[in-house]
């Protein structure tokens, strides 16, 4: 069976290689973009089976990423945003632009790959 390919957005190197790490064990071919340029780069050569994406970020935050996905890709793709930036606002205004799933910071290894499998058991 072929691999499920994620695409991690995180700009914390230390969360990003945990992250990475795990989600590789869990059987997820994970690419990791460090910025929102990297980002869109990875998304223009192909659109993952799964996103999940830190917020904020240099170049193109992760609400940005979401209009970009749903609006200029046109695409389904299941989002999970992660943020130390969990108020009720971001929260919400992620669910209203089409994020799937929101998880505040700090961020259980586990409960992300569970977060995940659920996701992508959805499509």
């Amino acid at each position: 069976m072929e691999k499920k390919t994620l695409l991690l957005a995180e700009d914390d190197e230390l969360l990003a290689s945990l992250l990475n790490y795990r989600l590789e064990k869990g059987g997820y071919n994970v690419t990791h973009c460090r910025d929102g340029k990297e980002m869109k780069k990875a998304l223009s050569i192909r659109v993952p089976d799964i996103i999940v994406s830190d917020i904020m970020m240099p170049y193109f935050s992760g609400m940005e990423l979401i209009g970009f996905v749903r609006k200029e890709l046109n695409s389904k793709v299941p989002i999970i945003i992660i943020s130390s930036a969990g108020n009720e606002e971001n929260v919400l205004n992620a669910f209203e632009m089409g994020a799937n799933d929101f998880i505040s910071k700090p961020v259980s290894p586990t409960e992300l790959l569970v977060r995940v499998a659920r996701e992508l058991k959805k499509t």
